[in-house]
């Protein structure tokens, strides 16, 4: 998945997840979709984008 984060055993790429869950699919509608995923591993998804964005810088640009 060229280096991109995936679901532990899988080739669910964690953005795919997070793509669905923020269009508005339940973690239910994904489990169904994709047979392969668990709920553990949904939570770790969310879990992962939480700390990539806990770690990002912001500056405010003068205007």
């Amino acid at each position: 998945m060229l280096g991109k984060p995936v679901i532990k055993g899988t080739r669910i790429p964690v953005e795919l997840v997070l793509e669905k869950l923020a269009a508005g699919q339940t973690e239910d509608e994904l489990l169904l979709d994709y047979p392969r995923l668990t709920r553990e591993a949904i939570h770790a998804a969310l879990s992962l984008a939480a700390e990539a964005v806990r770690d990002m810088k912001f500056y405010k640009l003068a205007s």
